[in-house]
């Protein structure tokens, strides 16, 4: 991903601006900390450790939970897809069990798995299997009908049919859930760290604010946005890795 000079002049301004404020009209604020403030605030939490070992639990718990959600969402949008009477009966299902808010079911997971991994992985994946589900039952019914019909007189089987037939013609729908699940797998780990689980970066966030900490409190929320745009610049490049690998083969 190609990044201008010019694409830093908003933020550069914004901090400075922001540097300016409290050191002149905000400063001695309780609430909000001068930039340089957090950023040392930031090494310090990296010097000790707490930056790298929060940094890891939330991202190895988004990985888990987008893992476990892209799955089903891909296992059940296929299915969905290729089948129109699996579609009409799992419509009602999923069309209500969608729009549920998925950090509406922390207290249901710490019900059942109680604080920790399993409990954040769960809610994670929940909300990671809509788009993948939705996305790739569009994708499969895209899929050209003389294609299947090639298939099914080859009698290939399902696993075939997918590995040699749909599954190529859908990996950039694919890839384009995936983005979007990465994106929310970080918001949702985030979120229930804040809520309930004291683990990760959002729990380290919210100690900070808690401790009447306001700059190690930004100092978290600004590597939390360099973390987040981190992982989508690499999920974009997977994505045009891919779509390059698959230019070249078809050629």
């Amino acid at each position: 991903m190609n990044i201008s000079l010019k694409s830093w002049a908003f933020p550069a301004v914004l901090i400075g601006a922001l540097e300016l404020w409290t050191r002149t009209v905000g400063q001695g604020s309780d609430a909000i900390a001068p930039p340089t403030a957090a950023l040392k605030a930031l090494a310090g939490a990296a010097t000790d450790g707490s930056l790298w070992s929060a940094t890891a639990f939330t991202l190895g718990s988004a990985a888990l939970g987008l893992l476990i959600g892209a799955l089903g969402g891909l296992l059940l949008g296929t299915l969905l897809g290729l089948s129109r009477r699996a579609a009409r009966l799992g419509y009602l299902s999923v069309e209500v069990a969608r729009p549920i808010p998925s950090v509406a079911l922390i207290p249901l997971a710490m019900l059942v798995f109680g604080f920790g991994l399993r409990m954040e992985v769960s809610v994670i994946a929940f909300a990671c299997l809509w788009p993948m589900l939705v996305l790739t039952q569009a994708a499969v019914q895209q899929v050209e009908p003389r294609l299947l019909e090639v298939a099914r007189a080859l009698q290939l089987t399902p696993l075939q049919r997918f590995a040699w037939i749909v599954g190529p013609a859908i990996v950039p729908r694919l890839f384009v859930a995936l983005r979007l699940g990465v994106a929310i797998a970080l918001v949702v780990a985030v979120t229930v760290e804040i809520a309930a689980n004291p683990n990760g970066m959002g729990y380290a966030m919210m100690i900070a604010q808690q401790s009447l900490d306001p700059a190690l409190m930004l100092g978290w929320l600004a590597w939390i946005g360099v973390v987040g745009y981190a992982v989508n610049a690499g999920a974009l490049a997977l994505q045009q890795r891919v779509a390059r690998r698959m230019g070249e083969t078809a050629a």
